[in-house]
């Protein structure tokens, strides 16, 4: 049924664009017409050749029997291939020793000549057509609705149809089709079997029939003049046989064959202009099949591509150098940022309120998740934050399915969009993926400024009293390529991130958690290290907030653990002197982002009590792929041995795929060699010495 329902349903087609069952019932009816004139003939000889054509049928009925189990399918053992190979040459061999058709009566030879003529004729004309149609949609002439390429198998059959119907033409009407000599036919073959007097009723109906043909022929097609007239059409001119009994002359008149071929091809370039520059291309454009291909393409959502961070020709990127250079210049050292924060902030109970979130400190159990990252790829950055919106997740742990729910909280370790930080990067290479994953309240509006957060729901009238998703950002080194700009309208002064409530006033933070827990997150800004203010805030909400038996969680942008081992350098010491003298042994976890990858390292057993127990790196929020094999020496940091539990890709795996980048890094960016080649040369030119080679010779001398 669903067959039939698919063959029967309206598809909506172009009007030049066949179906294969109108070019089947095309060619069939074709065929039989251009047999016609030859049924005369054929009724001749019926008596004496009806063995032959049974013959021909039983041949053709026995093959396809034979062969129906093999058509379009691959069977083993190979002998099938044989046997299927065999059967045909059979019929070959068969057929060829069978009489042919033009013995029995059927001639199409000239048919089959004026077909293949017009056949290939039309598909050069309407390939150039079609290159020239396409050409002025590319330079803007067409409408854009237009530009759709056409399938080649369409232009086939297109082809296919206009030549039949010149042959079928040809063969009822001939090119004298007003030249009464033609007439002089019904003297022989059917007429000639009625003069004998030979009673036969349908045959006097087939009669009948064939004189309307005439008619048809003489009043509709005629000769659009002579080749004296049109010398460059001369070459149309098709001279027909005659069963005449005198001397036939062949005409000069230019065949109607002509005239019906360039109407036909006229009316296939007028009609394809028409619907795909008017009405019709906008109201039925596309078949069923197409048209459901193209609504699931348009429910996708509209993300950009990823940066091309080696084409050497994107304007972004050289836009990120330029603020690069801005912002080490102007921004550090002279302008900060958080000095700002710092000295804006509302202080209360010695402890500066914009920075310190404690209305998750009283719930019973929290979940949370953390990414870094997101800002590469559309695709890559929609489907990490669509797992991150389910209500649950789950996981396989020791042969056992474990159900993790969705982050109350989710925390974010900054590189929110790259290249650079702008308000186009940040809505299509953020916000966009967050909100196609969970959407923002309904009432909520994109040009929205929040004055003052949180800015809760209707009927919430504390932050502890809304139970729904929250998330807090750090910023990362590409946030702060515009000196913080873009981060602080966007993160600190937005209130939802798709279905997540932001309830975050400044670029770091404080969150007491229950059970004694607590998240730092920290802004180390392009030197890698907190500011003095920032630092002297942690160090006061550790001295009058944190208990003993507490637990700290410390979130950065930069995990300079790992980095500090493999570049052999010390980064962030203000951070370091926070872990070491001032929590003094209760920062439990510390996890970053920055490399594009997920590694784990715990503290060996036998080590120090006291130090960090873990370390995560986790920059998967759909960046590219960074390295891990590279790091698997790492082992010891801040004095402590560790040990690598987890890595994502596995270090086998990293090795393989930067091996196999060997290749597919050219493949990927060949104009990063192109442009680096040519930048080379001109430095290297540059620095050729402008002197002759005798000059130098005699000052040697």
């Amino acid at each position: 049924m669903e067959k039939v329902r698919t063959i029967l349903t309206h598809t909506y087609p172009y009007p030049h664009e066949h179906s294969r069952h109108a070019i089947i019932a095309v060619a069939i009816g074709c065929l039989f017409f251009i047999s016609s004139d030859n049924i005369h003939t054929l009724i001749h000889k019926l008596d004496n050749n009806i063995k032959w054509w049974s013959m021909y049928a039983c041949l053709l009925g026995f093959f396809y029997f034979f062969s129906s189990p093999f058509v379009g399918k691959t069977i083993k053992p190979s002998y099938s291939n044989f046997s299927r190979w065999y059967i045909a040459w059979i019929l070959v061999a068969a057929v060829y020793h069978l009489p042919s058709f033009q013995s029995m009566g059927v001639d199409m030879r000239m048919n089959l000549s004026l077909f293949l003529t017009i056949y290939i004729s039309s598909i050069f004309v309407l390939i150039v057509f079609h290159l020239i149609f396409y050409g002025l949609w590319y330079v803007g002439l067409v409408s854009r609705v237009a530009g759709r390429r056409p399938e080649i198998l369409t232009i086939v059959q297109n082809c296919a149809v206009l030549s039949v119907a010149c042959c079928v033409f040809y063969s009822h009407c001939g090119n004298q089709a007003l030249n009464e000599k033609r007439l002089g036919r019904r003297d022989s073959g059917l007429f000639s079997l009625l003069k004998k007097g030979e009673p036969s009723i349908w045959l006097s109906k087939f009669l009948k029939m064939y004189e309307l043909k005439d008619e048809i022929c003489k009043s509709w097609f005629a000769p659009v003049g002579s080749a004296g007239d049109y010398p460059l059409l001369s070459k149309w001119v098709i001279y027909g046989e005659f069963s005449c009994s005198g001397p036939c002359e062949s005409s000069d008149e230019i065949s109607p064959i002509y005239s019906l071929w360039a109407t036909f091809i006229g009316l296939y370039m007028a009609n394809y202009v028409v619907e795909r520059s008017t009405g019709w291309a906008l109201t039925h454009p596309l078949s069923v099949e197409k048209t459901e291909k193209l609504k699931n393409k348009q429910m996708k959502p509209n993300f950009l591509d990823m940066v091309p961070w080696y084409s050497g020709t994107s304007a972004d990127l050289f836009k990120t150098v330029f603020d690069l250079l801005v912002s080490v210049t102007v921004f550090v050292g002279r302008f900060d940022m958080r000095m700002m924060q710092a000295a804006m902030s509302k202080v209360h109970e010695g402890v500066k309120e914009d920075f310190l979130y404690d209305h998750l400190s009283e719930k019973d159990q929290l979940w949370f998740d953390f990414m870094a990252d997101t800002g590469d790829g559309g695709n890559s950055s929609y489907s990490v934050a669509r797992l991150l919106a389910q209500p649950s997740l789950y996981a396989l742990d020791n042969n056992s399915l474990q159900q993790l729910p969705r982050g109350d909280l989710l925390l974010i370790g900054g590189d929110l969009a790259y290249p650079n930080p702008s308000a186009f990067t940040y809505e299509k290479r953020f916000f966009r993926p967050f909100e196609y994953a969970l959407q923002s309240p309904s009432w909520y509006k994109d040009v929205h400024i929040a004055v003052e957060k949180p800015e809760l729901p209707f009927g919430v009238t504390d932050l502890k009293q809304y139970d729904g998703p929250q998330c807090f950002v750090i910023p990362g080194n590409h946030d702060w390529f515009d000196g913080l700009q873009t981060f602080m309208r966007y993160i600190c002064h937005k209130s939802w991130l798709g279905g997540w409530l932001m309830p975050q006033k400044k670029s770091y933070f404080a969150l007491q958690l229950p059970k004694g827990w607590w998240v730092f997150g920290l802004d180390l800004a392009l030197h890698n290290d907190m500011d003095v203010y920032q630092f002297k805030f942690f160090a006061e909400l550790i001295k009058e907030k944190v208990k003993e038996n507490d637990s700290v969680i410390i979130m950065t942008h930069e995990p300079n653990w790992i980095l500090d081992w493999y570049w052999d350098d010390v980064t962030g010491k203000n951070v370091t002197y926070l872990v070491k003298d001032h929590l003094k042994g209760r920062c439990r976890l510390r996890m970053a982002g920055d490399l594009h990858h997920y590694m784990r390292h715990s503290r060996v057993p036998t080590e120090n009590p006291d130090s960090i127990q873990h370390l995560l790196v986790n920059g998967c929020g759909g960046a590219f792929l960074h390295p891990t094999h590279v790091f698997r020496g790492f082992d010891k940091a801040y004095g402590t041995a560790y040990e690598m539990k987890a890595a994502y890709p596995e270090v086998e795996d990293s090795s393989r795929i930067a091996l196999g980048n060997i290749l597919k890094f050219r493949k990927k960016n060949w104009q990063f060699d192109f442009i680096g080649g040519f930048i080379y040369f001109i430095l290297t030119f540059s620095m050729f010495p402008q002197v002759c080679v005798t000059h130098r010779i005699t000052r040697l001398v």
